[in-house]
């Protein structure tokens, strides 16, 4: 049951958001009943000079007033689509996650306390903040390494960050709660679990030790990768609250002009860019899900160095399969076998037709035939399939979603770089060969052994598997021949949830009538 506490920080998160004018920038005609009023109310008190800004321009002004754990929501909505809309996906993307500093000798505590280690015993010297972040910020630093003074960058968490998040986490689950109570038409997209994804997503990031095991995951699944690679890590200088690795000497890939002065092949950067992204997502399953140009450095030689490692992506065989075959079917132009694979991976209800499903691919298909590949926006791509999926109730996968949004920034990193980029034809080379190796012979030799060492481990697991089977048909036969009962605790827990459901509601209604209200007295 959520507190007063969150009703109070979600009233006011929403207050600051229709004063900055972010609900009356939204879409809000197809609204109805009390959705469609606080929709127009919001409109009503709305900063008169908010309208001039654009609608990206508006969150960020909001999102400062709200704080870091709201700079984090925004972020996380934005590799969400499925949930916020593609336009709204991308707004959210320019928000800055640009903090002010905190104090160094806050810091050098935080340090101390993590490693359990004076400063002076870790580093050779240790700067001042020079970029912070909503959950950490960075400073420059020497030790020793191989017996040589070694610059290195480390990340110190934000002090109260995790209390102030996790109080403002309580809001984000009120609010998806009430969302799936009053709006049943978003109940498709599970705002709960949704918010259960931010929250997880953002303990990892919270926990700078995970950071590092990303970093070094990636760093040996890439060693051998041409013109792209991750900062080292400095185990002994790493924990929960800070995160040591290498310094990056390097151009961001957003300074254009820089690269260009420097003499770096920008379409070499793009193909690079592109490819090593498919390695990682195909190849190994696990990519970098945060990768835009202010992430990106390029060195001297024109390698690639990927930083910030706050937010990755999995993909299991079955996802890396389905999205080879999706891909596949999209480039013969066999829009029944693509729409075949969404109903066998489950992703489309088996109550929907799977020709009238082909029938909606082929539109988003055939207009992408006959066009020159680099006019063919993956963004543009995307929004059409998030629209149709949604006409046939295919269910959210955070995942893919994760992995398309990702997609998505890598080609704008691509394109920016160079314009008239065939995001196509450098893909095709890694495409190509995880598609040969995976959904050819050798791909059929490999799922014949994944298949025998399956019924080797279910051989074994047999004997627990049949005690199971037989308890469960005697538990059968008694409900079958007593009836399905329950005990008087369990009874009680229901009556006490429904009773907790119900005033929960009532608390809510009265809320937002007594805020209404309140809104209209300012007014008057």
């Amino acid at each position: 049951m959520s507190t007063p506490g969150a009703y109070f920080r979600l009233l006011r998160a929403g207050w600051i958001l229709a004063r900055e004018g972010v609900f009356a920038a939204l879409p809000g005609d197809q609204l109805t009943g009390p959705a469609h009023l606080a929709w127009r109310l919001s409109r009503l008190v709305a900063r008169r000079r908010s309208k001039d800004d654009s609608r990206s321009a508006r969150m960020s002004k909001a999102v400062d007033r709200l704080g870091p754990s709201y700079v984090k929501l925004g972020q996380f909505l934005a590799t969400r689509p499925d949930v916020v809309g593609a336009d709204v996906a991308m707004d959210l993307a320019e928000l800055q996650d640009r903090m002010s500093t905190f104090p160094r000798d806050v810091a050098i505590t935080s340090i101390e306390e993590s490693l359990g280690r004076k400063l002076d015993d870790l580093f050779i010297s240790f700067g001042e903040p020079i970029a912070a972040a909503s959950i950490a910020q960075v400073h420059p630093a020497d030790i020793e390494r191989d017996g040589l003074p070694t610059k290195v960058a480390v990340k110190a968490i934000r002090p109260g960050v995790r209390r102030r998040f996790y109080n403002d986490l309580e809001s984000y689950f009120l609010a998806a709660r009430l969302q799936e109570r009053f709006m049943p038409s978003s109940r498709r997209l599970r705002p709960v679990e949704v918010t259960k994804t931010l929250a997880q997503t953002t303990k990892i990031e919270m926990d700078l030790r995970l950071e590092a095991a990303a970093l070094s995951e990636l760093g040996e699944n890439i060693r051998q990768d041409p013109g792209f690679r991750v900062p080292w890590v400095d185990w002994e200088r790493t924990g929960r609250d800070v995160l040591t690795m290498e310094w990056i000497d390097g151009i961001k890939m957003s300074n254009i002009e820089a690269l260009r002065e420097a003499g770096h092949d920008l379409n070499a950067l793009s193909v690079t860019v592109i490819q090593s992204f498919l390695r990682h997502t195909l190849r190994d399953g696990f990519f970098h899900a945060d990768m835009h140009p202010g992430n990106l450095f390029v060195e001297a030689d024109g390698t690639i160095v990927a930083v910030d490692f706050g937010i990755v992506g999995r993909l299991g065989k079955k996802e890396r399969r389905f999205l080879a075959e999706i891909l596949y079917g999209f480039i013969r132009r066999d829009y029944l076998r693509v729409a075949e694979v969404h109903f066998e991976a489950g992703y489309v209800p088996p109550i929907h037709d799977v020709h009238a499903f082909a029938q909606a691919i082929r539109a988003i298909g055939e207009p992408i035939h006959g066009q020159p590949a680099e006019t063919i926006s993956m963004a543009r791509l995307l929004a059409l399939l998030f629209e149709v999926t949604e006409i046939f109730d295919m269910q959210a996968r955070p995942e893919l979603v994760l992995l398309q949004k990702t997609m998505v920034v890598v080609e704008g990193v691509a394109r920016n770089l160079n314009p008239s980029f065939n995001m196509w034809k450098a893909a095709e080379p890694v495409v190509g060969d995880w598609i040969q190796g995976n959904l050819g012979p050798r791909g059929f030799l490999e799922d014949t052994r994944d298949g025998a060492l399956a019924l080797v481990s279910l051989a074994r697991q047999a004997p627990e598997l049949a005690a199971r089977a037989e308890r469960l048909s005697r538990e059968i036969d008694t409900m079958a021949e007593k009836g399905l009962r329950f005990d008087e605790e369990t009874a009680e827990a229901i009556g006490k949830s429904e009773a907790r459901h119900s005033r929960s509601g009532r608390i809510a209604l009265w809320v937002i009538a007594a805020t209404l209200i309140w809104i209209a007295l300012q007014m008057g």
